[in-house]
């Protein structure tokens, strides 16, 4: 079950799946998600929750998993991956695929204002603040600070927004 608001676009070329476990895709007023954009309901019972204003570009590929909460006027730029979600693979007597997936770390949360450059990697237990700009490329596995700018891998903050 998708929950779609007002104004709100989402190109024919996006891949938007409905899930078997009863998560659901809920997302708010004037969001456009762009052509190529891939929602895969995977991995978990999780939600994906887009605010109002947001603005998910190409190549994107949004799992599940346990859960994704995007705020209010968010631009997620070309190519970048969401995962809340992580595969098991401590025995090696099984394949990795046979081991399911590890516990949640929480999922993702994306507060309000942040700007994800292109080719970024989001993954499960990351929490992007009100009003961060992450870097194009870089992995985010970890809470960051408000208003910050973070670049790199292992990912730093450069500065704090004036």
């Amino acid at each position: 079950m998708h929950i779609i608001g007002n104004n709100t676009k989402i190109s024919a070329l996006a891949d938007v799946e409905t899930s078997v476990r009863g998560s659901k895709l809920i997302v708010g007023d004037g969001v456009m998600i762009d052509a190529f954009v891939k929602v895969k309901f995977t991995g978990g019972s999780g939600d994906i929750e887009i605010g109002n204003n947001s603005f998910i570009n190409s190549g994107c590929v949004l799992y599940s998993g346990n859960g994704i909460k995007i705020g209010n006027d968010v631009l997620i730029a070309a190519n970048c991956t969401i995962a809340p979600v992580n595969h098991e693979y401590a025995d090696k007597n099984k394949l990795i695929r046979e081991q399911r997936f590890k516990p949640s770390k929480g999922g993702i949360v994306i507060e309000d204002d942040v700007w994800i450059g292109a080719n970024c990697v989001i993954l499960d237990g990351a929490v992007i603040k009100k009003g961060c700009v992450i870097g194009a490329g870089c992995v985010v596995d970890k809470v960051l600070e408000e208003y910050g700018v973070y670049v790199g891998n292992p990912i730093k903050l450069l500065k704090k927004r004036s």
